[in-house]
Formats: C-alpha cells, structure tokens, sequence
C-alpha cells in the first residue's frame, strides 16, 4: 500500500474546506469553541461509523465479487479525479453557513448527508485498505486511524477558524490548485 498516497487523499479529503468543516467554522465563529467541539465530536462518530459500514459493505462485496477492487479502485481514482477538478474550479466567493446549531447529533447527522463524507467513506477502504489487508483487526486499525485523521481535521478548523478562513478567502485560488494537484497524485498513486 502507498502510505504517502492514501495520507494525502485522507488529508485533502479531510482538511479541506467542506460542509462539516465550513459548519465548524462558523459554529467557532459563532458559537464559541465549546459548542463547536459538541459538533466535531458528533462528526468524528460519525465519519467513524460511515468508515465501519463502508467496510462491512466492502467485505461482503468482495466475497461476493472478487474482482471488485478493480472496479471500486476506478471508481476511486475518477473520484480523487473529480474532486481535483472541482477543487481547482471552486469559487473562490463560497461563504460559510451562518447561525447552525451545533449539536453531537447535528455533526452525526451531517456526515451521512455530505455528499462528499460518504464519497470518501465509500472509496478510501476499498482503494486503499482492502487491496492489502483483508485481516479483519488490520481493517479495525485502518478505521480507526482514518477516523483519527478526520477528528484533527475537524480539530484544526475548531482551533484555527479564525486564522484559516482569512487566509483561504485570500489565498483560494492558489490553495485550490495545490490541493487539486495533491489530489491528481493519489489517483495516480493508487496504481502505480
């Protein structure tokens, strides 16, 4: 498995300005850091257990299917591709939601109607874990540390709001490139 690869994907995929993470913040922004944590924390559960189903959904199609990974790992890679090209494309004038409430179950809840959380959940174990580890205790790990990569992701946007949302309003273009590039890269890496 190319470990750079799937850190970047993870990484871009995470990091990057999203719906949960423009919500967070905004909630900082708003609301304060308490209630912005309630809802990182209902994210994080929630980005985690869309990890867990991703899995068990894969595994049984896998069985099924074996030449499945072939195909899911096309479907990753377009994926990666995709969104490298709406990074690249985005608006640099995107506002963020104003005035959200922010709960454990609002952030929960949120993760399993971002198109872009259940894209990711739904191609980074197939594409990357699966081709490599079918051990059931390696897939756990593998879950775990993605999840831990999408809490300091949400993290980050709690501690740094206030600094980052200047600077992307600033620097988006620029931004937006580099990220697309950071994405062309992991598809590519995913079959070499």
């Amino acid at each position: 498995m190319n470990i750079t690869s799937l850190l970047i994907y993870c990484t871009i995929a995470t990091f990057t300005p999203g719906s949960t993470n423009i919500v967070i913040l905004s909630t900082v922004h708003h609301l304060g850091v308490k209630k912005a944590m309630r809802n990182t924390y209902g994210a994080t559960f929630g980005f985690g257990i869309l990890l867990v189903i991703s899995a068990i959904l894969n595994t049984l199609l896998i069985a099924v299917i074996p030449k499945i990974i072939i195909v899911m790992q096309i479907i990753g890679s377009g994926y990666m591709l995709y969104l490298s090209y709406l990074m690249y494309a985005q608006s640099p004038s995107a506002k963020s939601a104003a005035n959200q409430t922010a709960t454990f179950s609002s952030g929960f809840l949120m993760q399993f109607l971002n198109p872009k959380v259940v894209l990711f959940t739904l191609t980074v174990i197939p594409t990357y874990i699966m081709p490599n580890y079918r051990i059931s205790f390696a897939i756990a790990i593998s879950i775990i540390a993605i999840t831990g990569i999408g809490f300091l992701a949400f993290l980050t946007w709690v501690l740094f709001g206030t600094i980052f949302k200047p600077f992307l309003e600033k620097h988006t273009k620029i931004f937006n490139a580099i990220m697309a590039a950071s994405l062309v890269y992991a598809a590519v890496m995913i079959w070499i």
